[in-house]
């Protein structure tokens, strides 16, 4: 799980995109950057220096350089980096939001991410009424594959232990559950199984529960068929007073608003 996922409102702005085809001494010069640049590298190879930390990057790898950071980069002479960097603010307030990259990810770009690119480039060169909504539109699209992508292969790494446990909770949420009965069932410790929630999964067992509780009681309120005691129940909470608090707390609004949706 990451910061991002929490953050649904997120809107990237694009101010700069190339088709960066580099000179043998082409740079860019050491300075603080207040966006953020993501850089698919499609040929060739340079070096980029990130915080002081130097990167040495060739095709296929994705260039992640977050807000905030320094930025200095030179390409080999011999093999001159071809590469599309994108250089966005996210909407305020949300523009400290970072994406879970490293500064480089070895062989982050598939034909897929590669045809988006292209057509990206397509939209934004030529400006036709609505470029932005469309360009846009497409940039989240590679950010989308990106993330999923990396979720996949982060998925495939977790304990099988907890991803028979968070399988379990994905069906069975309304049910009353602990961690302790839990830990019995897989013959661990309560709390080394905790920890080991929290590792994979980046939040306590609690509120991973309360999470997958409150989200599908947010879809019964708004379809308008249930009141919010019947959702509260039917998700696992017979306290409507406790429901209200976590729901207010997770969503930023209370439960009969989402009702009124």
């Amino acid at each position: 799980m990451t910061e991002l996922e929490y953050h649904p409102h997120l809107v990237p702005n694009i101010f700069l995109f190339v088709d960066r085809r580099c000179y043998p001494d082409w740079t860019i010069q050491k300075a603080r950057i207040g966006f953020h640049d993501l850089t698919f590298v499609v040929e060739g190879k340079a070096n980029y220096y990130v915080n002081g930390v130097k990167h040495t990057v060739e095709a296929g790898d994705l260039v992640y350089v977050p807000g905030g950071s320094v930025r200095e980069a030179h390409t080999f002479k011999e093999s001159p980096m071809h590469a599309y960097p994108f250089n966005f603010f996210w909407a305020e307030p949300h523009n400290h939001i970072r994406l879970p990259f490293e500064v480089v990810t070895k062989k982050a770009i598939t034909k897929e991410i590669l045809g988006y690119i292209r057509e990206f480039k397509q939209v934004w060169m030529s400006k036709q009424p609505f470029y932005w909504i469309h360009s846009r539109a497409l940039f989240e699209l590679i950010l989308h594959r990106l993330l999923s992508n990396r979720h996949r292969q982060s998925t495939s790494l977790i304990d099988p232990r907890i991803k028979k446990l968070t399988a379990h909770l994905a069906e069975h949420y309304s049910e009353t559950t602990t961690i302790n009965e839990w830990a019995d069932k897989l013959n661990l410790h309560p709390v080394y199984l905790g920890k080991l929630f929290k590792q994979y999964t980046g939040t306590t067992f609690k509120e991973y529960v309360n999470r997958i509780r409150i989200n599908n009681a947010e879809m019964m309120l708004s379809s308008g068929d249930f009141t919010v005691t019947e959702a509260a129940e039917r998700c696992g909470f017979y306290d409507v007073s406790y429901f209200s608090k976590v729901f207010k707390m997770l969503k930023g609004y209370p439960p009969s608003a989402a009702r009124k949706k």
